[in-house]
């Protein structure tokens, strides 16, 4: 493991110096951690040594720690947020304010050093404040000491103690965390509930706990034999324990941007082998649906191959699915989920998180800034592979998102996909642009430039891009690239616009032997259109229409005979073709017969000879 732990430094060294030649760079930061934790009092004392490598151009004289814990606290940003928020989250709502002093969170900080030398700092609500004594220059590395107590909250949002279903500890966005630092300066947002954006190193976490308790999390466990659990091979012969009310887990993580775990006494702990991989890990509570967890795991192996296959190769050697938390949520090599529900729901939430570890946890998109970027694509191939898992194999497995997406796009609380997760005027505007419109920008995407090329874009996407913190811009040359189209102009419309699409029939006539078809543009955001021609004698055909700014157009996805007409340009309103065919030989003509377009007006997108 040592040996795999500097090949690995060296590789990640060699890469981010290689970038920085190219005008890329990030950082690196690697974490060792000890924790002594008290199950009485739900505190505990940690103690962190925080080796931080400064690839950047610039001369850092400051730094940023993240101290989530502090939002549970009555008055912080996230209590007020959901105080005075239209449409609160229904999980927070007022609970924060009515916190006890016993119930808060809280990280006291009682020592931070650089190097050996005190560091001076302040705590502004969820962000710690400090000033270098010594500046970090490009290039240069060095070792943060920090040793704190803290409490652990009662669980409200994401982390917690005793959430409903009865899990005593889920441990996420527990230390103190180094901000990450990019392009575009510090990223230290104020925790109001949303979004996490971090640093890729290696994770060394040792956490002392009663003995009784079983441990999961992100990593891998160092010492199987010595915690038991069912981490221990069953052909070998378990250490016995300390003499101890205590025994140290030892966990390790390579090139993850955040570390999460879990405690509970009766978690049972199940392994299941995917084909292909990962090894998945199951925690559970055996008072309900028991059968049900071990039912799921063999599906859950399927949804890990078909993600693998379509979308890029998981790249770590485990994975856990861990009853917690209050609902779905991501971390590195793991999910906190709740564990009751019925079948088709817990395996669509277990996909849903699971799949973040694509583009939360390998892509490592800032969540702040493009939420789409993670939970729109996230829940696009959530969509696609629960279709192929389950069997439903339907005409357009996002068909929900289009009509939820079509209904919102005429309401005031539109809001463009470009705002801040945190800064959306309503939560409803943050999930509908995040989510739905995200996933909707891919399926999209994927009728302009064709699935065959979408998926093989999608791939290339991830390879490309995978521990390097990609942008919008840099998905679209991706997908540019493997195209030949040009994309820009979808980008900036339907992410940065509140615009719509929205063609029309305008109308079928009469040209001598002929049929004249008139189409008009009445949304603003030009697309490419695919036209199926039905006719009287039972035969089809296609046309289809290139949008003149994507300068080329997309091949043929059907065993349809295909025009190819000649491009619209997209400040004409009406666009008029001919088909040589008498008027009274056509029997329908239909935009979009794939569903793939979002038209916010289906009603006037196809015409029928009813004569």
């Amino acid at each position: 493991m040592k040996n795999f732990t500097l090949l690995a430094s060296f590789v990640l060294l060699f890469l981010t110096s290689t970038n920085a030649q190219n005008g890329y760079w990030q950082q690196a930061v690697n974490y060792e951690i000890n924790v002594d934790f008290n199950v009485e009092n739900h505190q505990f004392d940690g103690v962190q040594t925080v080796t931080y490598t400064n690839n950047s151009p610039d001369t850092l004289t400051e730094v940023f720690f993240h101290l989530y814990f502090n939002a549970f606290q009555p008055g912080s940003a996230m209590d007020t947020r959901s105080l005075t928020i239209k449409d609160p989250d229904g999980r927070v709502k007022d609970r924060i304010s009515q916190l006890k002093d016993d119930e808060i969170g809280y990280h006291n900080i009682n020592a931070f050093t650089q190097d050996g030398d005190s560091v001076t700092f302040q705590i502004v609500g969820t962000v710690l404040e400090a000033s270098l004594p010594t500046p970090i220059a490009p290039g240069e590395q060095t070792k943060f000491y920090l040793s704190y107590h803290s409490q652990v909250p009662l669980q409200i949002r994401r982390s917690g103690r005793d959430n409903k279903e009865g899990i005593d500890y889920t441990m996420t966005q527990w230390y103190p965390k180094l901000a990450e630092y990019d392009q575009s300066g510090w990223n230290v947002d104020t925790y109001i509930g949303r979004e996490f954006y971090g640093i890729w190193g290696t994770f060394d976490v040792t956490i002392d706990i009663d003995k009784s308790y079983t441990l999961a999390g992100t990593g891998v466990v160092q010492n199987p034999q010595e915690v038991g659990h069912g981490y221990q091979d069953p052909d070998e012969i378990l250490v016995p324990s300390k003499d101890s009310d205590k025994i140290s887990w030892h966990f390790k993580a390579e090139n993850v941007h955040d570390f999460a775990w879990a405690a509970d006494p009766d978690y049972q702990h199940d392994m299941y082998y995917a084909p292909g991989g990962p090894k998945l890990h199951f925690f559970y509570q055996t008072d309900t649906l028991a059968e049900q967890w071990k039912a799921i795991q063999p599906k859950v192996g399927e949804l890990f191959q078909v993600m693998n296959a379509l979308f890029g190769k998981y790249p770590y050697s485990d994975f856990s699915v861990i009853q917690g938390g209050d609902g779905g949520m991501e971390y590195p090599m793991c999910t906190m989920i709740l564990g009751h529900g019925d079948f088709d729901g817990q395996l669509g939430l277990i996909a849903h998180e699971s799949f973040h570890n694509w583009y939360y946890g390998v892509l490592g998109t800032n969540e702040g800034k493009y939420p789409w970027m993670d939970e729109g694509f996230t829940s696009y191939a959530e969509h696609i592979v629960m279709d192929s898992v389950t069997g439903k194999h339907e005409a357009n497995p996002l068909g929900s998102y289009y009509y939820v997406y079509g209904a919102f796009s005429a309401t005031p609380l539109h809001e463009p996909m470009s705002v801040h997760a945190d800064r959306f005027k309503t939560n409803r505007a943050y999930s509908i642009s995040s989510y739905v419109k995200g996933s909707i920008f891919l399926y999209q995407l994927n009728y302009i430039v064709g699935e065959d090329v979408f998926y093989r874009g999608m791939k290339r996407y991830f390879n490309t891009w995978k521990f390097k913190h990609p942008d919008p811009w840099d998905f679209i040359r991706v997908m540019e690239k493997e195209s030949g189209l040009v994309l820009d102009w979808y980008l900036e419309r339907f992410v940065n616009t509140t615009e719509v699409t929205d063609y029309a029939i305008a109308s079928v006539d009469k040209a001598k032997k002929q049929t004249e078809v008139t189409l008009k543009r009445i949304g603003n955001i030009p697309m490419p259109l695919d036209i199926k021609i039905s006719y009287t004698d039972g035969t089809e055909e296609l046309f289809y229409i290139p949008l003149e700014m994507m300068r080329g157009e997309k091949a043929n996805e059907t065993k349809l005979k295909r025009t190819v007409l000649k491009d619209w340009v997209w400040v004409a309103p009406t666009y008029t073709f001919t088909l040589d065919k008498k008027v009274k030989e056509v029997a329908s003509i239909q935009i979009d017969p794939s569903g793939r377009l979002a038209d916010i007006d289906l009603e006037n997108n196809s015409y029928s000879n009813t004569k």
